[in-house]
């Protein structure tokens, strides 16, 4: 909401919001963009009343400005519909979907055609993702060129509209990165999830072409229909782009990608992790589908720098280093937690984990979170976000998670809030210790307040 607001001033509209609480990244984004948030929701933030209400699909009847919408007859539409109209006909749309990986794979296929720019101007793209870019300084771009780039989200629309966001955004080239359950306030089971992404690659037209990710059966089912041509990514031999001899070397990730058998490219970036390198080699492969040049794909790579709060350094003190984790569920804790092992071979290894997400919050995916949190060397758990809006039987205790942990051999612990998670852990933390903080939400300051807090100590 805080991007497509950017993108509606950059067309020259006045635009203002309303939010319960904004927090950073995008809070600092709106701010430096002159964009007043309303805090909180209140009828009166309609005044003047607007041309159009874009209404976001964290709100439901009951709020009060939607309320007022309703009751006044005031226009309104969805983001994802407003994306559609407004900025995507007459364009090309590059539609990155999948339920890990969207954002940097977003992120990193913009700055692919960014830097293919310098020598076909053509190229630069528009753009609207999920989290702010770090080569960009931002989570949008619009350009008079023809190329769009598209985060796909499947959480659904709007009150109204109960469809997946990117059922609207009729793709021309689609990259679809992993399909599991997620987002169980939402989809009832793993087969409603598989459903929404057969019926966004039943949207992708003949002339079009898919970038899959090879590694998961879910995947294969969901492309198994589609109507283009489809190229898979990954680490199998028989991929049309397989990564092989992935590594480390001083400080920067390596790989090779072979295109149907034959070498194809060395790529390298300052991003770890395995994910990453499938983020990247699919960003890669969707690129060269459509005409960037190798040379650019690799010097966009080497450049690229991360998107905020995925494995973001948030602080280095005293030999402790901080992270910020966008973590909505155990498949994306492992990954990021792998990572961290293979960036910081020798130090401890923390998790500080705030169950937020409306997957995390609940309780069936519980197994495979203790399994992922089982990579850190020491866990600590913050209470559930907003527990009382989730029913007793369907809710995460996290209670259970530690005992679990516990009883496995990792040293866990669980505290009601965050000081209580500063009172106890800072005075753990020595030299060499990694945390890794991870939460898609504010997580009450934690960010700020725990590099305050060993300034202090030091």
């Amino acid at each position: 909401m805080a991007s497509i607001a950017g993108l509606l001033q950059l067309q020259g509209h006045r635009v203002t919001g309303s939010d319960n609480a904004a927090y950073p990244p995008m809070s600092d984004q709106l701010r430096e963009l002159g964009i007043r948030i309303h805090e909180p929701y209140a009828e009166s933030n309609l005044d003047p009343v607007p041309d159009l209400v874009v209404i976001g699909n964290a709100l439901s009847r009951g709020n009060p400005e939607v309320e007022r919408v309703l009751d006044e007859r005031i226009p309104f539409t969805s983001m994802a519909a407003l994306v559609r109209e407004e900025f995507l006909k007459g364009r090309e749309s590059l539609v990155v979907a999948g339920t890990h990986g969207k954002t940097t794979t977003t992120s990193l296929l913009s700055w692919i055609y960014q830097v293919a720019a310098r020598q076909v101007p053509a190229r630069e793209p528009s753009f609207l993702i999920g989290g702010v870019a770090e080569n960009f300084g931002s989570s949008f771009q619009l350009r008079p060129t023809r190329t769009f780039i598209i985060e796909g989200d499947e959480y659904d629309t709007a009150f109204f509209d109960k469809g997946p966001k990117f059922l609207h955004y009729f793709p021309d080239g689609l990259i679809l990165t992993h399909v599991e359950f997620d987002h169980a306030d939402i989809y009832a089971d793993l087969e409603a999830v598989k459903t929404a992404f057969k019926r966004l690659v039943n949207l992708v037209p003949r002339r079009g072409v898919i970038v899959a990710y090879d590694g998961s059966s879910n995947v294969t089912e969901c492309i198994s229909r589609a109507f283009c041509r489809v190229e898979r990514y990954g680490f199998k031999s028989e991929s049309e782009w397989c990564i092989q001899n992935l590594r480390l070397e001083g400080g920067l990730m390596r790989w090779e990608v072979w295109r149907s058998g034959a070498q194809w490219a060395d790529l390298e970036m300052r991003l770890g992790g395995e994910h990453n390198a499938l983020n990247a080699t699919a960003a890669a492969a969707l690129a060269a589908n459509q005409g960037v040049s190798l040379e650019s794909i690799q010097t966009a790579l080497a450049e690229f720098k991360s998107v905020k709060r995925r494995l973001e350094v948030r602080a280095e003190i005293g030999g402790i280093t901080i992270i910020d984790d966008f973590a909505h569920h155990p498949t994306a804790i492992r990954e990021t937690l792998r990572a961290l092992r293979a960036l910081y071979p020798q130090g401890r290894l923390w998790a500080v984990l705030e169950p937020r997400s409306n997957t995390l919050r609940r309780k069936v995916l519980e197994g495979e979170l203790v399994e992922s949190l089982r990579l850190a060397d020491r866990v600590v758990l913050a209470g559930v976000y907003q527990q009382q809006r989730i029913a007793e039987e369907e809710r995460l205790h996290p209670e259970d998670v530690v005992r679990a942990l516990s009883n496995g051999g990792t040293a866990a612990a669980l505290y009601p809030d965050v000081n209580h998670i500063l009172d106890e852990v800072v005075p753990q933390l020595k030299q060499g210790d990694v945390v890794a903080i991870l939460s898609n939400g504010g997580f009450d300051g934690i960010y700020e307040k725990l590099p305050a807090r060993l300034q202090a100590r030091a």
